[in-house]
């Protein structure tokens, strides 16, 4: 999707029409920054691609759970992918249906099972034998029948970063593909569930369709030896995963992508089967971004360093995955540039957000992270009692701040002394 709302204009950068400056001026830094036109944009994207097709979006809670941003999508029709169930009541408060949620994630207690089961979930995504064994006891105390879809690991690579592949034999999710076939059977067999379709989904941050033509066809012939076992299947639900630009990729156009997996499973003769898309990334990683200011310059021997006030614990992608983002300056500087690594103040070497980045800067200027919209402030913590950032949404010329700052003495209100 080459939809931007984050540009410059006059010489400083704007999202919608409003400069990031003033909004961190009102609300201060660290602060996550959100484009409802941007969220729109490429929500409308999947939708239109999907339209007249027998297909179905549903937004992955997980890349960005934010109540108003979740109501975005409730309110563009679109369904939800969870993987707890708090993020199912996160889904409930902001508007959207369980009856349109799928319940994903390899690890569901029983308590998560019962509540999702009441509030009448679209279909759990089952992701072992034990699993199936635990809800079908589940539902049978409930005298409820769980809708089920097993997800399958194609062993199919996806040529992206090992900690975010999720479809080779390796990894920790999903059925062996040699296994599944059983599996259903199994599943068909238990007196409470009712198998209605099949799941897959191979990673994150893809940026070519072939894995998943690759992921498609093993699953296209699975589900012959499904059926011919006396099975019908009513879904083909093949996950998320569509990668970003962060800095060169070039990942296929959202459009683009839904068609050629819709065409290829149309080519084979299923056009009737729904086909369910869990896009997260995609539908949010560009659509928000995180602003900090430069607390201090600290020139070295070896590096210099930018020390900001975001750090880690805000943004945990690039420690955690050595991953890559766009840091630019708020109000660009006509001045020279030099060479820094730009860091925060927590106490830990690998907390970094950005290596080697040219830029002209002095104390006091306000720096954007690019492309924080997905598993940013999601994966964000408090290490360091440090409290999490405040969220705002833009939306053309207005402003609503959907999360408040944290405060300190809200970290330790759970906590008590021990006895005299």
């Amino acid at each position: 999707m080459s939809y931007n709302a984050f540009e410059y204009h006059d010489g400083e950068l704007r999202v919608e029409q409003v400069a990031l400056a003033s909004l961190a001026e009102q609300y201060g830094t660290p602060l996550y920054v959100y484009s409802r036109a941007a969220l729109t944009a490429t929500y409308q994207a999947y939708a239109s691609a999907c339209a007249g097709r027998s297909a179905r979006v549903h937004a992955a809670v997980k890349a960005n759970s934010n109540i108003a941003v979740l109501n975005v999508f409730a309110r563009l029709g679109a369904g939800f992918d969870i993987v707890s169930a708090g993020e199912l009541a996160r889904v409930l408060v902001a508007g959207g249906r369980a009856a349109d949620t799928v319940f994903s994630g390899i690890g569901k207690n029983a308590t998560e099972m019962r509540y999702a089961l009441e509030a009448g979930v679209k279909c759990f995504n089952v992701e072992s034998i034990s699993e199936l064994q635990r809800l079908n006891e589940v539902a049978a105390s409930m005298d409820k029948h769980a809708p089920v879809s097993l997800r399958v690991n194609p062993d199919v690579d996806a040529k992206t970063h090992p900690y975010i592949s999720t479809g080779l034999k390796s990894n920790k999710f999903g059925i062996a593909f040699e296994d599944a076939r059983a599996t259903y059977r199994a599943a068909a067999a238990m007196s409470h569930l009712k198998v209605v379709g099949i799941d897959c989904h191979i990673g994150s941050q893809i940026t070519e369709i072939s894995p998943y033509l690759d992921a498609a066809d093993k699953l296209l012939q699975l589900i012959e030896q499904i059926e011919s076992d006396g099975l019908s299947l009513r879904h083909i639900d093949v996950g998320g995963g569509l990668g970003i630009c962060y800095d060169d990729e070039v990942p296929p156009e959202i459009g683009s992508f839904v068609t050629a997996l819709l065409d290829h499973f149309a080519a084979r003769g299923h056009t009737t089967r729904e086909i369910w898309f869990e896009p997260g990334r995609s539908l949010v990683g560009n659509a928000g971004v995180l602003l900090t200011q430069v607390e201090f310059l600290k020139p070295g021997a070896v590096k210099n360093f930018a020390i900001v006030d975001a750090a880690m614990n805000d943004l945990a992608r690039p420690a955690m995955y050595e991953a890559f983002h766009a840091i630019v300056p708020v109000r660009p500087r006509s001045g020279p540039a030099e060479l820094y690594d730009v860091v925060g103040p927590v106490c830990e070497s690998g907390d970094w957000l950005g290596r080697d980045r040219m830029l002209a800067l002095e104390a006091g200027d306000l720096l954007a992270i690019r492309s924080a919209g997905a598993y940013g402030f999601v994966m964000s913590s408090n290490y360091n009692t440090r409290p999490r950032a405040a969220e705002v949404m833009v939306d053309g010329d207005r402003v609503h701040q959907v999360r408040a700052r944290e405060t300190v003495a809200q970290l330790f209100a759970g906590e008590t002394l021990l006895p005299e």
